[in-house]
């Protein structure tokens, strides 16, 4: 068995669901960031701005590597809505897929017997994943702008091995299967798909919520709805999850926590607004959600609470 072979087997027996093999280079989706990052899309994510330059090509985080295995992990997109994206309602899976990428470098340096320098990077480094990903054969872009898999959906997370390891790679994922569907940009409630595959982030519930640190604008307000932390609508109506969504872990980090997993709302947004700073704390130790911080939660559960009053 080669050695691309037997490292895809390992990292799925680590626990990931997918697995393939790209080349580190020029990336191909960079001129069309570049245009989003120069029609000021971004809004206030700035990192994205200033990593622009290492984004164009993946040899340049990191002089010397040549090669990455990436990884997909489901985090179950087959159970009810709810004020939390489905993402969110487990432990923060970063340290999760850290572990596990560390474990996969540990095997290829006993497995090659030397030291191969190897780099993990889960969504927080200068890196495009979705464009590495498709480029080792994971899936295309769907006109919701997220990495869809032709046997999975969407609703699994991205992360990268960096080795200076040379490697044959997978073959790229050249299709595209969304056709003529327009569901996900019917069905956003803030109308943030300005475009098939274009994704203003300043109209985007996920943003609002999670990354902006400003007011929700009156005018999207309304349309946040009753979302305290993040959106799976442009998600949740693609047939693709419809037909392949996996049902969320039932035990793990990932598992969802009953608190987070309810569907009402308006409790959450109360006990999130009768939190002080020490119980925040405790009560996300641990958790993706600490990202919006305790002044976000409250600014996104008070917007809640005043579409609820304008509904009933």
């Amino acid at each position: 068995m080669s050695v691309e072979a037997r490292l895809k087997a390992q990292a799925l027996g680590l626990g990931f669901d997918r697995a393939g093999i790209a080349r580190l280079g020029p990336v191909e989706s960079a001129p069309a960031f570049e245009r989003w990052l120069a029609e000021g899309r971004h809004g206030e994510m700035d990192y994205l701005r200033r990593g622009a330059e290492l984004r164009q090509d993946t040899t340049r985080p990191e002089p010397g590597m040549v090669s990455a295995v990436v990884v997909t992990l489901d985090y179950g997109g087959r159970s009810p809505g709810g004020p939390v994206a489905r993402y969110a309602r487990g432990d923060d899976y970063h340290r999760l897929m850290w572990d596990r990428l560390d474990a996969l470098l540990a095997w290829v340096r006993a497995d090659r017997g030397t030291a191969v320098r190897g780099r993990a990077y889960v969504d927080t480094g200068p890196i495009l994943e979705r464009d590495l990903a498709r480029r080792a054969g994971l899936g295309w872009f769907g006109k919701n702008t997220m990495l869809i898999h032709p046997e999975a959906g969407s609703f699994f997370f991205i992360g990268a091995l960096f080795l200076e390891l040379p490697l044959t790679p997978d073959a790229p994922f050249t299709d595209e299967h969304c056709g003529t569907c327009t569901r996900c940009l019917d069905a956003c409630p803030t109308q943030a798909l300005v475009a098939p595959g274009v994704m203003d982030a300043r109209r985007c519930i996920s943003y609002l919520t999670i990354e902006s640190r400003s007011p929700i604008p009156d005018a999207l307000a309304p349309q946040v709805g009753e979302h305290v932390y993040g959106c799976d609508v442009c998600q949740d109506v693609c047939p693709w999850n419809v037909k392949f969504a996996a049902p969320p872990p039932a035990e793990g980090a990932l598992a969802p926590k009953a608190w987070l997993s309810g569907t009402d709302a308006g409790a959450l947004a109360r006990e999130l607004l009768a939190m002080d700073e020490a119980t925040y704390r405790e009560r996300f130790r641990g958790s993706a959600m600490t990202r919006a911080k305790l002044a976000g939660l409250q600014r996104n559960a008070r917007a809640v609470l005043a579409n609820r009053e304008g509904t009933t």
